[in-house]
């Protein structure tokens, strides 16, 4: 096995909504195996945050506005960036929002919202950059698609039903541009330790831990939370030529959680 086919030398990656999270430490990692980054958010603040963090860390990325739901949006993106940075090698479709609300109490337009950009969205980018592939003769399309696209859980049925059908996308697009050299896979996160989830592992005033902090623990057989970091690893590999027979696959980081039936109480 040649070592080399993990690096990304001379590869332009697009990670959307990556100023942030998830998101930027996948960009970092895939920075890390030698890619050039580039990467969307919402607004021009994010955007400006987001290549500073970068800058930070010694990467020189290149950031853009976009609306990733906005097809003639992501179509002028994908336009400029080819023209500015070159033809998108590996794209990872990470932008997405989460509405914690249960189903009775959701309205038809925030499902619709959620279903936009968490399912939308991957579809109206991935189409925009799969012609350029095409051309090229390769590529790789990485979906983050979350533990939700195999688990249900209260509140969440609008990210469930977009993770289960981004999961379903990727299988789709592994099908019908497979000949052309382009795998596309997903990654399924687990709990993941982030700026957002930080008020769920906060310590009680009685010194104990927050009681879905010890949920995920008891449901973990790694018994921790996920740092975004552990996402790297699979990440190059998915974004590098080490997995050019790997294709529709969605791989679950999420420290053995979907393996685990629990405790027993």
């Amino acid at each position: 096995m040649n070592q080399n086919a993990f690096r990304l030398d001379g590869k332009v990656a697009l990670v959307t909504g990556a100023s942030y999270g998830i998101g930027f430490a996948i960009a970092n990692a895939l920075a890390g195996a030698g890619a050039t980054i580039v990467f969307n958010d919402i607004k021009q603040e994010l955007v400006d945050k987001g290549v500073a963090a970068y800058a930070e860390k010694g990467i020189k990325a290149h950031g853009y506005v976009c609306d990733v739901t906005d097809e003639d949006a992501v179509n002028a993106l994908v336009a400029k960036v080819e023209q500015e940075v070159g033809v998108i090698d590996i794209l990872v479709n990470n932008a997405g929002i989460i509405k914690r609300i249960p189903m009775l109490e959701m309205s038809a337009k925030d499902f619709r919202q959620v279903i936009d950009v968490d399912l939308n969205a991957p579809f109206i980018v991935s189409k925009a950059v799969i012609p350029g592939m095409m051309k090229k003769g390769g590529g790789k399309i990485i979906n983050i698609c979350s533990m939700m696209s195999e688990l249900g859980r209260e509140t969440v049925s609008a990210y469930a039903a977009a993770k289960g059908g981004l999961k379903m996308l990727t299988k789709n697009i592994a099908s019908e541009y497979g000949q052309y050299n382009i795998q596309c896979n997903g990654i399924g996160p687990g709990y993941i330790a982030t700026p957002q989830t930080a008020p769920l592992r906060e310590v009680q005033p009685d010194g104990s831990k927050h009681p879905f902090d010890q949920f995920i623990l008891a449901k973990t057989p790694a018994n921790r939370w996920g740092e975004a970091s552990d996402l790297g690893g699979p990440a190059v590999f998915l974004a590098s030529s080490a997995s050019d027979f790997v294709n529709g696959h969605i791989l679950y980081v999420d420290g053995g959680i979907l393996a685990y039936i629990g405790k027993q109480p």
